[in-house]
């Protein structure tokens, strides 16, 4: 019903229904001129964020998202992403999609708990107590470019009302080791989730993969398994 109200939300509406706690956090990197990785989860309000971000920030708001199959649902969800001034960047083919943007002041939103496309291609780590697969592209990107990234902590404040909370996960990815900033993201949506559980969808298949040892290279995990 959220995603619906949104295809007529006005931005008093939005003005409401999503707020920011700290968004200095994130308007020190514009001051800076340095581009950011925004880091979610799939915590309710997704999809009001993405309509009401291009109003909170002077970055070129872009997101990353997984195209549908079913082509009339694609264009009505690009339609209703973009109507405020959001990019809608396919995963599928980031590295050239990124491009016409690599040198613009950007905020890339990732919601990097997103199923990888397979199990050699993730990072693995403990996730509720399970091994469980996480994207590398995110990390890879924000190392390559030393772009900063922060997480944004989404949660219910009122009966279709959300705020986010920045939290800078790290200035300068390019100095971590491999595996770091995953395993600080993880940690944050996993404490985020605690809290609120009830509005983490629980049923996009993030338990898709199941570790066995072959996968032992891409274990990037302190703790067992």
């Amino acid at each position: 019903m959220e995603t619906i109200k949104l295809l007529s939300a006005s931005p008093v509406w939005l003005e409401k229904h999503f707020v920011i706690d700290n968004p200095g956090v994130m308007e020190d990197f514009h001051r800076q001129g340095r581009k950011i990785q925004l880091y979610l989860g799939h915590l309710f309000g997704w999809e009001v964020a993405n309509v009401a971000m291009p109003r909170l920030t002077r970055f070129t708001f872009l997101v990353a998202y997984m195209p549908l199959e079913n082509r009339v649902f694609e264009r009505l969800f690009l339609r209703l992403r973009g109507r405020n001034g959001t990019l809608l960047l396919p995963a599928t083919a980031m590295h050239r999609a990124i491009i016409p943007y690599r040198n613009s002041l950007y905020a890339l939103a990732l919601v990097a708990d997103q199923a990888p496309g397979g199990p050699e291609n993730s990072y693995w780590l403990n996730f509720f107590g399970r091994p469980t697969a996480f994207i590398r592209g995110a990390e890879r990107g924000a190392r390559i470019g030393n772009i900063p990234a922060l997480f944004a902590r989404v949660y219910r404040s009122g009966r279709g009302c959300y705020r986010a909370e920045l939290t800078t996960i790290d200035a300068n990815p390019a100095l971590l080791p491999e595996g770091e900033l995953t395993r600080r993201y993880c940690h944050m949506l996993e404490a985020a989730i605690r809290e609120q559980p009830e509005t983490w969808l629980w049923s996009h298949k993030r338990w898709k993969f199941s570790w066995n040892e072959s996968l032992a290279p891409f274990w990037i995990d302190v703790g067992k398994k």
